[in-house]
């Protein structure tokens, strides 16, 4: 017997047993094409960080300082570390340690601050009275700091800093220490691959979300709702899924992006992107906090460009589009959520539309409602990948079928063996409509086409119910026309008029 430990559990299985044969042992999923980290123990090694752990009569907090701030660092290194810590002031906004005799630069301005900023400011705009300085609250202020004065971020124990009032103190701080094992580290995606006694397994990560990023956290659970995290792109600091790059999402939490961090990038190149931290860093104003990795780390950290992780989220996504009533009804019991059903209720009625549309919202109300309709108005779409992948991705935007299972579509004319729809979801100047995959001898009923930018009609969205050897299902010449899909149960539409919204949805 030889004795592994898969996912921090350790696991006794027969020598000569292979990856397969662990997973099946111990009942644990895995996703094709997934990877698979594997690690050989090895010397540890110990490394200082950027954080640093407060103990105070309150209870303990951690902070993490600013590396390029390499002169606050050093005051804070030099005055303080080794200090003994008397809240001297506080406000609703602010808690004040010290003074104690500095050569902080100083200046008289007003600066913005926000929540859990670390501080350095000087009574009087004198460097003899240097203060340290924790925020409280968003706010306004000149505490005489040059340049504002921050240099770190409260990135645990947050509770704690609002507890922080005059005469409390800072008994001790201390540095934090990480402890790093010198290892051989191998990513595999084959089954068959032999166990050795001693090996480190990880298939998949786990993630827990964080309540306050309710938008942020059903961006990423529609990003990874077939579950896996793609890795679009690698560096030694994150990895980055560009399933929602360039859908919006708000910035909702401001905080450090300490190792394991979750975030969406929500503004500049790269909105919608997906990072996981593998490396401590300061808090950015475009990402968002969203969650945390609470298991796998380590395959985090072994992921490269083009990997995809197997991932677990907690809490799930509580998402009821594409679900008939009977399966909505037991979802929603199996969560412990009353539902209401608008529209039709019969049995086979699908769910196209739900409120709240996030899990967070959701699962806090306890209770959701449900559109339902007709099972005629739902399309099922085959789309092909291969022959117009840009076409394809304007059209997943415009219906949000990137992020979730169902989108809208509006009929907006109907004429002979032609059916026209637009968008609700404007999205023109989402992507280039350049000609692709346009037809050459003929246009098969059912297939969905796109007008694309040879004509000024462009992104009309078109189906024929009968084959077409003249114009394509928007009606344009063959050139003008980007066929992207074909729908299977396109006979549903015979009965369809002008201002009717059908719904789509996407099979393999």
């Amino acid at each position: 017997m030889i004795t592994i430990e898969l996912n921090d559990v350790e696991v006794e299985i027969e020598k000569g047993s292979t990856l397969a044969d662990i997973l099946k042992k111990t009942q644990t999923s895995y996703t094709k094409d997934a990877i698979i980290g594997i690690v050989k123990g090895g010397e540890e090694i110990k490394t200082l960080t950027t954080e640093y752990s407060l103990f105070t009569n309150k209870g303990e907090f951690k902070i993490e300082v600013d590396s390029e701030k390499s002169e606050l660092i050093n005051i804070w290194l030099t005055h303080f570390t080794d200090s003994n810590l008397q809240a001297h002031w506080a406000t609703p906004d602010v808690t004040a340690f010290g003074p104690i005799s500095t050569d902080i630069k100083t200046d008289r301005d007003t600066y913005e601050y926000q929540r859990y900023d670390v501080i350095f400011g000087a009574g009087g705009y004198d460097a003899k009275n240097t203060y340290l300085l924790f925020a409280k609250d968003r706010h306004n202020a000149s505490y005489g700091g040059y340049n504002g004065g921050i240099f770190g971020r409260v990135i645990s124990g947050k509770n704690n800093i609002a507890k922080l009032d005059q005469g409390d103190s800072i008994d001790r701080i201390e540095p934090v220490i990480k402890w790093e094992t010198l290892t051989d580290k191998v990513i595999t995606t084959d089954l068959d691959l032999l166990l050795e006694d001693g090996m480190k397994i990880f298939s998949y990560i786990s993630v827990d979300l964080r309540e306050d990023s309710p938008q942020g956290a059903e961006h990423f659970l529609g990003a990874v709702r077939k579950g896996l995290f793609n890795a679009s792109d690698s560096s030694s600091s994150y990895i980055v899924d560009d399933v929602l790059k360039g859908e919006i999402c708000p910035f909702e939490s401001l905080d450090s992006r300490s190792e394991g961090t979750v975030a969406i990038r929500t503004k500049g190149i790269g909105t919608g992107r997906a990072f996981i931290s593998k490396e401590d860093r300061t808090s950015s104003a475009v990402h968002s906090i969203i969650g945390n990795v609470t298991k796998g780390l380590e395959l985090v950290k072994l992921a490269e460009n083009t990997h995809k992780l197997e991932i677990r989220v907690n809490p799930q996504q509580v998402m009821f589009l594409g679900l008939n009533i009977d399966e909505a009804k037991a979802k929603a019991q199996e969560r412990g959520l009353a539902i209401e059903i608008d529209g039709d209720s019969s049995d086979q009625a699908m769910i196209v539309e739900q409120d709240p549309k996030t899990t967070m919202e959701i699962l806090k109300n306890k209770k959701v409602s449900v559109l339902g309709i007709p099972p005629d108005l739902l399309l099922h779409i085959k789309f092909y990948y291969d022959k117009a992948p840009i076409t394809i991705e304007y059209l997943r935007h415009a219906l949000k079928l990137k992020e979730r299972p169902v989108g809208p579509l509006s009929v907006f004319f109907t004429y002979e063996n032609t059916i026209l729809f637009k968008t609700i979801k404007r999205a023109e100047g989402y992507k280039e409509l350049m000609p692709e995959n346009t037809p050459s001898d003929k246009v098969i009923a059912g297939e969905m086409g796109v007008t694309n930018q040879a004509s000024r009609q462009y992104g009309i969205i078109g189906i024929k119910n009968e084959d077409d050897e003249r114009y394509g299902p928007t009606g344009e010449k063959f050139h003008s026309t980007n066929i992207i899909g074909r729908v299977i149960d396109a006979e549903k539409l015979k009965s369809v008029s002008q201002g009717d919204i059908i719904y789509i949805t996407e099979v393999d």
